[in-house]
């Protein structure tokens, strides 16, 4: 039976952006609101994130040609973009079979909860956070916005769209940290307290690593299997090649 997967597949969450620097600024200040002025799609990156993604994209180089990805595929909003630009201009864009942009696999929708920290929300919406608390964060839909559920649902037609467009390939996927965690509750099989217990144990790392590869010998017609989660590439220093590494954990939560 012809193989239907990509050959193998990364999915990267976009280097540190100003949204991630506000938002920490505001919960440890116990503020109720995030302080940007940007929407969220134009939100760009950090300095720490353009080295992220400078770090990131020079352990993508130095694999081997014939083991470099031959697909990228990234969330439209700017930082998840520039971080995938920072790949582009390292493997070079055009020996690479696909590049493009998808709006299905940009960040999950907050809808009216945007910008709030959670001390805003319990502030200035108490019965949604009740909900949030009552219904959990996999099955939560804010008004406006999307539930993990929503995002798995378009998440899947991406994964169609894989298989029917680069099985054999080498994929790459740049976007965020809900991102990730979909797709692995898609790709390993999970269930919700076990994607939920992979959320609590960590977030996802600015320009982490996952990555699955296929194996002919694992379920009936073959399929992905994890090899590595949330590993980062060290911030390169001046005269320091970069490494490649096995599994590194994800930073804790704060």
């Amino acid at each position: 039976m012809e193989q239907k997967w990509p050959q193998q597949l990364w999915l990267v969450r976009h280097g540190q952006s100003a949204g991630n620097v506000a938002r920490d600024e505001a919960e440890a200040g116990k503020k109720l609101l995030i302080d940007l002025a940007d929407r969220d799609v134009d939100v760009p990156l950090s300095e720490l994130g353009q080295r992220q993604a400078h770090a990131m994209s020079g352990w993508f180089q130095a694999l081997p040609p014939d083991a470099q990805p031959s697909v990228v595929l990234f969330s439209p909003y700017i930082r998840a973009r520039a971080t995938a630009n920072a790949v582009l201009d390292h493997l070079g864009r055009d020996r690479l079979l696909a590049v493009a942009a998808d709006e299905r696999l940009r960040e999950k929708e907050f809808g009216v909860l945007d910008r709030l920290t959670p001390l805003g929300i319990h502030d200035k919406y108490p019965e949604l956070a009740e909900q949030r608390a009552h219904v959990g964060k996999f099955y939560f839909r804010p008004p406006g916005g999307e539930s993990w559920c929503d995002v798995i649902l378009r998440l899947r037609s991406v994964i169609d769209t894989m298989t029917r467009e680069y099985h054999g390939e080498r994929v790459l996927i740049v976007a965020h940290q809900v991102i990730v965690n979909c797709f692995r509750y898609l790709l390993e099989r999970l269930d919700e307290d076990a994607i939920l217990a992979i959320d609590r144990a960590g977030d996802v790392p600015n320009c982490g690593i996952t990555e699955y590869r296929f194996d002919p010998a694992a379920g009936k017609h073959g399929k992905l299997t994890l090899v590595q989660a949330n590993f980062v590439a060290p911030l390169e220093q001046t005269g320091t090649p970069v490494t490649h590494q096995k599994d590194q954990p994800a930073a804790p939560k704060s």
